[in-house]
């Protein structure tokens, strides 16, 4: 990735790529238009860099970028011991370990977990791309030997008030929470520390846990354990819908919990919900049913006045020209991303279908997908792929409201809103020459002991005209009224 970010630095270059030839990942390089006929019959052990430039200068200037940077030697290390570089290391330095993070290639990252299951430690596989037959014989083996695999694809968990991968600062509490969904988990956590609750334990499964093929492996287990854990009083599950011959486990599971559960499943509806199980339609909603049921109290209404309502979508409005209709969000996470799809979905026509920022009206995209980051950083981490797809949103006539998350973090960018706002400003200003205005709305998932600071965030944010709300759903219902005033 620091590779990708030189090339991309030199003069000329308007995309790059570096990633060995596995059959994966030139996968990956053809659907982001980066794999040329030579990189085709790379092999695993072959380096492939790709780059998209404006003439054969500037690609010849990245090549050399590229040598220069392959062929430079580091300067000796400082430290007196050298970190760990293997799981055998890494244990003799650590021997009460109780969990290993493996975070490699997903091609690889079957083989180093196995290792670990081996030594007796709990996984979390923050790799993706790991093959869906891996995960099954991986979770098959920890069940087997009384352990848990979180992941693949879901990089956030909290256990024992330790933060995992992409986790914020949140205090301890009753609410216990399982979840397919890594942004999905961090949005409900920091809503539940805003409403006054913590978390006793917030356990990502993994984006497929509760598919057909992996049958909730990881999540009915981790289920049990919030069963059985003293400090806990409320449970959330956060999930996509379900495999059908899932559902029932699941519900019979609930079932055995004994106690309160709020279940937030995106795109699900319907759900045959035991007795003492409420259905939240949004993440904001699960965060404040639990936070109710955990203080036995009636959860507040999450419905904003009608008049300051009006006001917010009149002062998004305002200045937008004839033909400015739609809504284009431009997320970092990706569950993030399927809620805010759904809420422009009820109220607005002409939504595309899914997060892949297809369609030529309303639409959103998870810039965090596999064809996105293709060499390159997530945009949790590094916000050059969102810069790039705002100033090209803005430039679309069509376009009314730019629709943006904002995930804060141990593992996130240190300065996120410092980095959108000049981009955000700049289209504003163009938008403007061109004689038409724009509207940004956006959410910041975070709390104020993460290390960037909720409301540091909020404010640049709000300098550069932002309007920022209290939760990604009530961001996307803001956007959906705009764009309905404008059709």
């Amino acid at each position: 990735m620091r590779l990708t970010r030189d090339l991309e630095a030199v003069p000329g270059v308007r995309r790059a790529a570096a990633m060995m030839g596995t059959e994966p990942n030139r996968a990956l390089l053809s659907q982001a238009g980066l794999l040329a006929a030579d990189g085709e019959h790379a092999g695993p052990a072959d380096l492939v860099i790709a780059v998209v430039a404006d003439d054969a200068s500037a690609a010849e200037a990245a090549r050399d970028a590229a040598e220069a940077a392959l062929t430079a030697t580091r300067a000796a290390s400082a430290r007196a011991t050298a970190p760990p570089r293997t799981l055998r290391s890494g244990l003799a330095a650590l021997p009460e370990a109780t969990l290993a993070l493996v975070s490699v290639p997903g091609l690889y990252a079957g083989a180093e977990a196995r290792r670990a299951l081996a030594a007796g430690l709990h996984v979390m596989l923050f790799s993706d791309n790991v093959p869906i037959e891996t995960e099954v014989a991986l979770k098959r083996e920890a069940a087997a030997r009384g352990l848990f695999v979180l992941g693949p694809d879901c990089g956030t968990a909290i256990l024992h008030g330790i933060p995992l991968g992409f986790a914020n600062a949140v205090p301890r509490g009753r609410v216990g929470l399982v979840a397919t969904s890594g942004t999905g988990l961090q949005e409900v956590t920091c809503l539940l520390a805003a409403e006054g609750e913590g978390v006793s334990h917030a356990i990502g499964v993994g984006s497929r846990d509760l598919s057909d093929e992996v049958g909730g492996a990881m999540a009915l287990p981790a289920l049990a354990a919030l069963r059985d854990d003293p400090a806990t009083e409320v449970v959330v599950v956060i999930a996509k819908p379900p495999g059908a011959s899932v559902i029932g486990r699941l519900v019979n599971t609930l079932e055995t919990l004994g106690k309160p559960v709020v279940l937030a499943i995106m795109g699900l509806h319907a759900i045959p919900a035991p007795r003492d199980v409420h259905v939240a339609s949004t993440l904001e909603g699960a965060a404040v049913i639990a936070a109710g049921l955990a203080a036995r109290a009636e959860p507040r209404d999450l419905q904003i006045p009608p008049g300051d309502l009006d006001d917010l979508v009149e002062a998004q409005a305002r200045g937008l020209a004839k033909g400015q209709r739609f809504v284009r969000g431009l997320y970092s996470g990706g569950t993030l991303a399927w809620e805010a799809a759904a809420l422009l979905a009820e109220r607005l026509d002409d939504v595309a279908a899914g997060v892949s920022g297809e369609g030529k009206g309303h639409r959103v995209v998870d810039l965090g997908g596999d064809v996105f980051t293709v060499g390159r950083p997530h945009p949790m981490i590094d916000g050059a792929i969102r810069s790039e797809w705002i100033t090209r949103e803005a430039a679309d006539p069509t376009t009314a409201v730019l629709l943006l998350d904002v995930v804060l973090g141990y593992g996130a960018h240190r300065d996120p809103a410092g980095e959108l706002r000049p981009v955000v400003e700049e289209a504003r200003r163009a938008a403007n020459a061109a004689g038409r205005g724009l509207a940004v709305i956006a959410s910041v998932t975070g709390t104020e002991q993460d290390p960037q600071r909720r409301s540091a965030q909020v404010a640049a944010l709000r300098r550069a005209g932002v309007a920022v709300m209290d939760s990604n759903a009530q961001a996307a219902r803001l956007a959906a009224l705009v764009a309905a005033r404008l059709a």
